[in-house]
């Protein structure tokens, strides 16, 4: 009966049972019978929500830990022949960029250069194995060719859940925030656009248990199956908006995904390549913000 009710998740044995999870959710799990029912059921467990405004200091990430935190940038600008990937000009001004504003963000930045897929690893296993008590907050950087789910190292690919897990398992980072920038294609396709006309505490109860994808942060250049532009002076579309956005005053009061709001904005309506090649002509991009943060983030100046 059980694996019924859960047949979304693991695979329906009753196709009836599981359309009825599917269209009720979690109340027709209670009335099957899951979880117990009664006066013990998880889901009565006092809640913030009830008790606190939605705009309380307490749905905020504490920043006032006495680091802000480590921030790993990996700029994969020339790659090994056997790869068949073209050398990414422009990648170092990103790179730059990237560094300072995150190191006025108060950050201790590492800028690794051309990296192979194991010495990415380990840089990520690394950082996983440091005490981050003391610190706010975890981020990093990857500039670099890639594919859907996929980086390229300086040799070859490395999957992406592969590159992000040790530091989504590190306990002294558990409930704080983790943030992941992707300046990298996920595909070849390139977007032709379509003309739009005018339209009228971090304090927990001791024992609970968090999901290991909360908290975490990923901010892709580009959406799934889709090419990332790159000038090869001013670099990174996607990076030059973030940079440019990040080093305004006003966003040391804003919210970081709403920070990123900002960012896709600027990079759909601003830019537009201009290539002598008709099919690589006037395409646009737009980035990819996927966010499992369960609290606000304010990355102003560390004070």
């Amino acid at each position: 009966m059980i694996r019924k009710v859960y047949g979304w998740l693991t695979g329906p044995e009753d196709p009836e049972m599981s359309d009825r999870v599917d269209n009720a959710g979690h109340e027709d799990y209670l009335s099957a019978g899951g979880g117990g029912g009664g006066d013990d059921d998880r889901d009565e467990l006092d809640s913030p929500f009830k008790t606190l405004s939605l705009d309380s200091d307490e749905f905020a990430y504490n920043m006032k830990h006495p680091k802000r935190g480590k921030f790993v940038i990996i700029n994969n600008r020339t790659f090994n022949p056997e790869t068949g990937m073209n050398e990414r000009s422009g990648s170092d001004v990103d790179a730059a960029s990237l560094y300072q504003i995150f190191l006025r963000f108060g950050f201790d930045v590492g800028l690794y250069h051309n990296q192979t897929k194991d010495q990415m690893l380990r840089l990520m296993i690394s950082a996983a194995g440091e005490n981050h008590s003391d610190s706010d907050c975890f981020g990093a950087a990857v500039l670099s060719h890639g594919d859907a789910d996929v980086l390229y190292g300086t040799d070859g690919i490395i999957a992406i859940d592969n590159f992000i897990a040790p530091i989504k398992s590190c306990r002294t980072l558990v409930g704080k925030p983790k943030l992941f920038i992707f300046q990298a294609c996920r595909g070849n396709e390139f977007d032709n656009g379509i003309f739009q006309s005018d339209a009228v505490g971090e304090d927990k109860p001791k024992g609970l248990v968090i999901p290991m994808e909360a908290d975490v942060l990923y901010a892709y250049s580009t959406v799934p199956g889709y090419f990332s532009w790159r000038n090869s002076s001013k670099g990174s579309w996607f990076v030059q908006a973030l940079t440019q956005i990040l080093s305004r005053p006003e966003t040391e009061r804003m919210d970081f995904v709403r920070v990123l709001t900002r960012v896709s904005h600027a990079v759909a309506h601003q830019f537009e390549s201009n290539a002598s090649r008709p099919e690589m002509n006037r395409k646009k991009q737009v980035p990819s913000v996927v966010s499992m943060l369960t609290k606000d983030l304010y990355l102003g100046p560390k004070k």
